[in-house]
């Protein structure tokens, strides 16, 4: 796969700059059609929960921007774990299908809808939506838009507010980590954790502990200080290494690492939830698995937090933007992010590219 899969993402990669300038043209030309004209354009549909078969390119009504939003021709859109557990159904409260994935974009704006102010059609920019974004044109409130730095490629901005935005919050808001600290993220190898590792080194003296597949140790064994297979008994690896445990303790997969990480917090250390992909075992959604995912969650006592000084808390950017409006504050965490970004202290890490078919 390696050199069909790297000539194919090189292709793709041209084409979609190559596309550019032409469809930022395009784009402009749109707005002379006449009223009551139906356009039309692809999109990946899910048609119901369950395996791959239930995804297809299909082609849709284009969105037109309403007051507040901005139309935007996608060039690349991000393709995350979510993604997997919103095409199993495995997700609090689903929407009901068809419905378009995706929640992260990035394109040229091509319309703007009534009172958008600071953004001009042709700009590049990269974009959160609430679904949908898997398709050639999508629409989502300016304040979910921003624009791509000069040298990123419209791949690399597609993988990069979801990742940096969530490795963010949980480090500097939540967590609050300083100089010194120490930290365990899970899956270190996925777009999150290796996020989590630049940012960590954009701090003096932090130590990162990581869990990853073997075969991702090759490409991230640089940015993580100790780097632990997934299936290696990585409390005593840790606790080995720094018997008081760690600061923080990032945790993507739920079930039996709920009390292990707990279990290696120091006092005054922050254990934080965002994600449950143990309950994610096979192309399908399984009852047996969230089950036992579930059951084997410690029940975490309150008493024993407040004897034993330990934080535990939850993080989901998806409900802090679509569902409790915390779009300013994301604003300055991205503003803050592409700081970083325009200083070369972190930048976004593409797997992999895909045509829209081949999704």
């Amino acid at each position: 796969m390696a050199k069909e899969g790297a000539q194919r993402a090189e292709e793709t990669e041209q084409m979609i700059e190559k596309e550019g300038g032409k469809e930022a043209a395009e784009g402009s030309a749109a707005g002379s059609l006449r009223a009551g004209d139906t356009k039309e354009m692809r999109a990946v549909v899910l048609s119901g929960f369950g395996g791959l078969n239930k995804l297809r390119v299909s082609k849709k009504a284009m969105p037109e921007p309403q007051e507040g939003e901005l139309k935007i021709r996608v060039k690349a859109c991000g393709l995350n774990f979510i993604d997997l557990m919103v095409r199993q159904g495995n997700i609090d409260n689903p929407p009901k299908t068809p419905l378009v994935p995706g929640f992260e974009c990035s394109g040229i704006v091509e319309a703007l809808g009534d009172s958008v102010k600071g953004f001009e059609i042709g700009d590049r920019v990269m974009a959160f939506v609430n679904y949908n974004a898997w398709a050639e044109v999508v629409c989502t409130p300016v304040e979910f838009v921003y624009k791509i730095p000069d040298d990123m490629s419209f791949s690399e901005a597609a993988a990069f507010p979801m990742n940096f935005v969530t490795a963010y919050m949980m480090l500097f808001e939540v967590a609050n980590l300083r100089e010194g600290m120490s930290v365990l993220v899970h899956s270190a190898g996925g777009g999150v954790g290796q996020a989590v590792a630049q940012l960590c080194s954009t701090i003096p003296n932090v130590t990162v502990f990581g869990t990853a597949s073997s075969f991702k140790h090759e490409a991230i064994k640089d940015s993580v200080t100790h780097l632990f297979d997934r299936n290696a008994d990585y409390v005593q690896e840790v606790k080995r290494i720094s018997t008081d445990g760690v600061d923080i303790v990032l945790d993507c997969l739920c079930g039996e690492n709920t009390g292990k990480g707990l279990s290696l917090l120091k006092p005054l250390g922050t254990y934080i939830l965002y994600g449950s992909s143990n309950m994610v075992t096979g192309e399908t959604k399984s009852f047996f698995s969230f089950a036992k995912s579930w059951w084997q969650v410690e029940k975490v006592n309150p008493i024993k937090l407040y004897e034993e000084n330990k934080v535990i808390a939850g993080f989901s950017l998806l409900n802090l933007l679509f569902k409790q409006n915390r779009g300013g504050l994301i604003k300055s965490v991205m503003d803050k992010l592409l700081t970083l970004y325009n200083n070369k202290k972190i930048k976004p890490v593409v797997d992999s590219l895909w045509a829209l078919e081949e999704v």
